[in-house]
């Protein structure tokens, strides 16, 4: 399951996700940015809540990425160190912008 709460303002959205970004969820991610992207200078994700990303929802960041790459920024922020990992082993993290989430010391 993945919950989606999206703050958008003229051309720019915060999209806030929570719980798993796989095959099963990755189109409702993909419709809301199809319809959200067009007008969009600044795009950020914020993965605090989520705990997991599988290759469905890489391509989905992928695709935003090249998209935001022509009309604005793009940055994932928030994010736990399994799904660093996966950016990190599958080169994402030389593609996308990306904030670790802060750890608590």
């Amino acid at each position: 399951m993945l919950n989606i709460d999206g703050n958008f303002q003229k051309d720019s959205a915060v999209l806030k996700l929570e719980g798993r970004l796989d095959t099963v969820t990755a189109p409702e991610l993909e419709s809301k940015l199809r319809t959200a992207l067009p007008d969009l200078k600044s795009l950020v994700f914020d993965f605090e809540k989520l705990d997991y990303i599988s290759s469905a929802g890489l391509r989905v960041l992928l695709s935003a990425q090249k998209t935001m790459n022509v009309q604005g920024e793009m940055k994932v922020i928030n994010v736990n160190q399994a799904i660093m990992d996966i950016f990190e082993i599958t080169g994402f993290l030389d593609i996308l912008t990306v904030e670790p989430a802060e750890t608590a010391e």
